[in-house]
């Protein structure tokens, strides 16, 4: 065991982490290479990252892997990562075995490649007995669709008299997320400098501790993972109390 691990509270790890995997595209021009060369690149680091986590007892990962924004880059490059994204499922499957890991994916998965579609839905029947962690792919994914989605079900199930309006809550519209069977984030970790939510886990995130790096997500390593987690249980997580509340709750 390293001493930064050593250093990790392992009665404080964080139950779920999200990722905005980001810097690929830079990363690979700064070296003079396409864009693509980067997300190529990038797969180690998805790699360490889930095989740390489940190491350290994390219960769900997600990864911030193709936003509905994402359509509008180029069309080679779309094709590019729609190519690596069947290709990268099919080849880690190993990893997600040996390391007892799920898979799990949520967006409007509609617009993928039936390729693409049928790689995911085989690759998560064959992990779906695996029980160390959850790895959570969010793929053509956009917070606000999500919640307007969320919102048109409640209204539709309003007007045919299935719930009433005064029984609306927070967990009326969690339950109709499309993470409404995974926990909130408890840390969310964002690569390349950039500190923005970009659209992700809008809901899901409103106590979500962020943590910042300025390393790119190609050279993300297990190293980086723990400096931010680390951060993380350095902080006190309030959730709208004092200081003394929460002392009070711990």
């Amino acid at each position: 065991m390293s001493g930064q691990e050593e250093r990790i509270d392992t009665q404080r790890i964080p139950a779920h982490v999200a990722i905005i995997m980001d810097g690929n595209g830079r990363w690979a021009q700064q070296r003079g290479q396409d864009r693509i060369y980067g997300h190529r690149y990038a797969v180690q680091a998805v790699r360490e990252t889930c095989e740390i986590c489940a190491e350290l007892g994390v219960k769900y990962l997600t990864l911030y892997t193709f936003s509905t924004e994402n359509w509008s880059r180029p069309a080679l490059e779309v094709e590019a990562l729609m190519q690596l994204l069947v290709e990268t499922v099919e080849s880690e499957l190993g990893t997600l075995m040996k390391n007892n890991i799920a898979l799990h994916s949520f967006g409007d998965l509609d617009r993928l490649p039936a390729r693409c579609r049928e790689q995911l839905l085989r690759t998560e029947q064959l992990t779906a007995d695996n029980q160390q962690m959850q790895l959570n792919l969010a793929i053509s994914y956009s917070a606000r669709s999500e919640i307007l989605s969320a919102v048109k079900k409640i209204a539709e199930e309003v007007k045919a008299q299935e719930l009433d309006p005064s029984q609306i809550n927070e967990a009326t519209l969690a339950h109709r997320l499309q993470t409404s069977l995974i926990p909130d984030p408890d840390l969310m970790i964002r690569t390349s400098g950039e500190q923005r939510l970009s659209n992700f886990l809008l809901w899901q995130s409103a106590y979500t501790e962020l943590y910042f790096t300025e390393t790119c997500w190609p050279d993300f390593r297990k190293a980086d993972f723990l400096a931010a987690l680390q951060e993380y249980q350095q902080r006190e997580r309030r959730f709208g109390r004092t200081s003394a509340q929460t002392t009070a709750h711990s």
